[in-house]
């Protein structure tokens, strides 16, 4: 994971204990801790490699002592009181959506960072009563979104006055914010999408739409 990448998600994250699922290097609980954003970290890792290597990057930093280290798929080696604050990051959509299907309960907080399509996400999270309550948008090898969930009760109000569709594929408050990468990305697929268009397959008028609806409100944010 990039630094820009880390540091997004770090700033979403504050918490006693952080749980970080699929950490890798452990970049990302050794910049939690050295911050004094978190107190300790628990790191799951699925195979002995990457969880042998998270190992060697917090042993580096001198933070072993802080983070605990467990073998296990997803939430399995974890305690339902240790759900209070979860991350997975670099991760596809979809897989995430798998991990989070298996959770024992709900977590308390979510930060997510996957490397496609964070509409899945956020689709996931209104379905499972989680509200978006923030995101970034992050430039690196393409735009990475990092999102945070918490759980309420209720519709978003982080969708209200927005073309739906379009808020759940690009992001709430990334439109709110008339964030200049998201911007530049729709500006992009609008002009892609365009010239496939004329073959008037159904799923690609369709993007075209929620692409053209998201700049739509974007020039004219009367709601906003």
């Amino acid at each position: 994971m990039t630094d820009a990448r880390l540091h997004a998600a770090a700033e979403l994250i504050r918490s006693e204990l952080h749980v970080d699922i699929g950490s890798d290097h452990a970049g990302l609980p050794v910049l939690l801790l050295r911050s004094g954003r978190v107190q300790r970290c628990i790191v799951v890792e699925k195979t002995p490699g990457p969880l042998e290597t998270a190992r060697q990057g917090l042993g580096s930093a001198g933070l072993l002592e802080r983070c605990e280290l467990r073998l296990g798929d997803g939430f399995g080696p974890l305690q339902p009181h240790e759900l209070g604050s979860v991350s997975l990051t670099g991760l596809g959509a979809r897989t995430m959506v798998r991990i989070l299907e298996r959770a024992p309960q709900p977590p308390g907080a979510l930060v997510l960072q996957p490397n496609d399509d964070p509409g899945l996400l956020r689709r996931w999270a209104a379905a499972h009563g989680y509200w978006l309550v923030a995101e970034r948008l992050v430039a690196g090898f393409w735009r990475y979104p990092v999102l945070r969930l918490e759980p309420h009760a209720g519709p978003d109000p982080a969708y209200l006055g927005l073309p739906p569709n379009a808020a759940l594929r690009f992001g709430p408050h990334l439109l709110r914010e008339q964030h200049p990468l998201l911007l530049e990305e729709l500006q992009a697929q609008q002009q892609r999408l365009a010239r496939l268009a004329a073959h008037g397959r159904a799923q690609v008028l369709q993007d075209l739409a929620d692409v053209e609806a998201a700049l739509a409100w974007l020039a004219h944010p009367s709601q906003a």
